[in-house]
């Protein structure tokens, strides 16, 4: 079985896309095999990667991974190492309902060449916090040479992630990493962890994070895929910022960048969005233009055409940003 590299929490920097699985045209009907549009994902981390970006994360929820078959995860696993040819590390999602199968998945996918997975708890039952941690620690024991990036998300896995737990899943050597969300209990995160574990804000919360805390130096970005170039000037935004300790111009981009976030939720409501996340989500980037994301898989082909409605218009939100940045300025937000 091939080693991955092992990664330390000071290797996790940037920009990391989160990737959806890109689906042929019939991928919402059930009868639908193969359903992963190959070409489709080998161009897209191929984009990315020639953009810029730091690392790529896959198989969350809006990449599908509860509804992609064994074979088709391997397939588009290997298609996503194929197209990175070792330039920056993929990690792969390989969350399953119970223990043994998600040390299974995550051993395939090392053997298929991925330097990491983004791993979330089970989802079936909510988890004790004692259930979640050792979930962590099993799943390490049986794949202990992979890189691990924790998948925090409190709606999809019915867990709160709280404080306590990552003060436990930072003694496991092999995580080092997680996709995070919100900044509400950041500080206290950050605090349990003792640099143990990098922590990964959305896209939308970097600037913030980065205000809070120096240790935050990375983030995940699903709008990487409505197009890149954006992802990659909150990256650099922010950094120029330390560099000179002048916020300014970071601060007035967040003001531009954060009403493209709006129209994605429903009502506001993140629990809302988290029940159509797939379908939304989707809807987004294919309307970003950058990339064809394809149909849902079902069942979570189904959504209300006015959530619908509003998921395109953040895409084109985002794509018209993107496309101000592709043409090198003049940017609205600068201060002068």
């Amino acid at each position: 079985m091939k080693k991955p590299e092992k990664l330390s929490p000071s290797d996790v920097t940037g920009a990391w896309a989160i990737v959806p699985t890109p689906a042929k045209p019939d991928a919402s009907d059930w009868r639908a095999t193969n359903t992963v549009d190959l070409d489709e994902a080998a161009r897209v981390i191929d984009g990315l990667i020639e953009a810029g970006v730091n690392g790529i994360l896959s198989m969350g929820t809006l990449g599908e991974a509860a509804t992609l078959t064994y074979d088709e995860k391997c397939d588009y696993i290997a298609a996503m190492v194929d197209a990175a040819r070792g330039r920056v590390p993929i990690f792969a999602g390989t969350t399953a309902l119970n223990t043994r199968d998600t040390i299974a998945l995550t051993r395939k996918a090392q053997d298929i060449g991925a330097d990491g997975t983004m791993l979330g708890v089970p989802m079936w039952c909510a988890p004790s916090m004692e259930t979640a941690i050792q979930f962590y620690r099993d799943v390490a024991e049986g794949a202990p040479d992979m890189n691990y990036a924790i998948y925090a998300n409190p709606e999809a896995f019915k867990f709160d992630f709280p404080t306590p737990f990552w003060g436990a899943v930072a003694e496991i050597p092999q995580v080092v990493t997680a996709k995070y969300i919100g900044v509400g209990t950041l500080l206290r995160d950050l605090a349990a962890i003792r640099g143990r574990i990098k922590l990964l804000p959305i896209d939308f919360d970097y600037y913030a994070a980065a205000r809070m805390d120096d240790s935050v130096n990375a983030f995940w970005s699903s709008g990487a895929v409505c197009g890149p170039e954006l992802t990659m000037y909150i990256r650099d935004v922010v950094q120029r910022a330390r560099e000179t300790g002048d916020w300014g111009a970071a601060k007035a981009f967040q003001g531009a960048l954060g009403p493209t976030a709006a129209p994605l939720f429903p009502g506001g409501s993140f629990k809302t969005f988290s029940m159509y996340n797939i379908a939304l989500e989707k809807a987004r980037m294919n309307a970003g233009g950058w990339m064809v994301a394809g149909p849902c898989r079902p069942p979570y082909h189904i959504c209300p055409e006015d959530y619908l409605a509003g998921a395109r218009k953040s895409g084109e939100m985002w794509a018209e940003l993107n496309n101000v940045i592709k043409a090198g300025g003049p940017y609205p937000w600068e201060v002068n």
